[in-house]
């Protein structure tokens, strides 16, 4: 087997990089959605998860020209970040933000589900003991939800951390700024005689999802443990 090179290095450096930055930025979101999902009216509910739905049926290039024409340098909103030093098209940022984009259904949909499992009585037990809005999603819903959380992110970490389409479409495949770790395996594969490189890489991606469900594993264990 092929040993790793420089630049494969940098791509799994920045893969991580770029999914744990992609995750964390739209997790408050994830989670205002998410709630929003597990009580809203099936009028409200039905748009709303269509929208958050969309990337997950739209091809990833799709998604990735889109945001091109979105977010790039000359992009309708992107010219504005520009101005304000805020490069995305063709940066390392551009493909945090294609990475969050193609992840967030993925991170909302085990947050949803593990809301609407929690039952209607706990919040009107929390509202006849005075607690507003803002701290029963705190003080219960949020606690009593973490597995769902925890899965959520490792889902969404591990979409992020393997996205090709939407990020090469969006920011290219530039060596230490957005050659990622998936990019850089599309790349070996297309080199003859450099099998071994791609299968290195592979291996690579996949001790790093077993890890990240490991710790989930861990992690909501740990908290179903301390809430008996």
């Amino acid at each position: 087997m092929n040993a790793l090179t420089p630049d494969d290095v940098g791509a799994i450096w920045l893969s991580l990089r770029v999914a744990a930055v992609a995750v964390i930025a739209e997790l408050p979101l994830a989670l205002i959605v998410a709630y929003a999902l597990s009580r809203a009216r099936l009028a409200w509910r039905v748009p709303l998860e269509a929208a958050v739905t969309l990337p997950l049926v739209l091809p990833p290039v799709a998604t990735g020209y889109v945001l091109l024409i979105l977010f790039g340098r000359k992009g309708v909103i992107g010219a504005a970040l520009a101005q304000a030093g805020i490069v995305l098209g063709f940066h390392w940022t551009g493909a945090a933000l294609a990475a969050a984009v193609m992840s967030f259904p993925l991170l909302v949909r085990p947050m949803r589900l593990a809301m609407e499992a929690i039952e209607p009585e706990v919040e009107e037990a929390g509202l006849t003991l005075g607690a507003g809005r803002l701290t029963r999603f705190f003080r219960l819903i949020l606690p009593l939800a973490f597995p769902g959380i925890a899965a959520g992110l490792v889902l969404g970490f591990a979409k992020a951390l393997g996205e090709f389409g939407a990020t090469i479409t969006f920011v290219g495949a530039i060596p230490g700024e957005t050659l990622t770790l998936p990019t850089a395996i599309y790349q070996a594969t297309q080199v003859p005689g450099q099998e071994g490189e791609a299968l290195a890489l592979c291996g690579v991606s996949a001790t790093i999802a077993v890890a990240a469900v490991l710790v989930s594993e861990v992690v909501g264990r740990a908290v179903a443990r301390r809430a008996r």
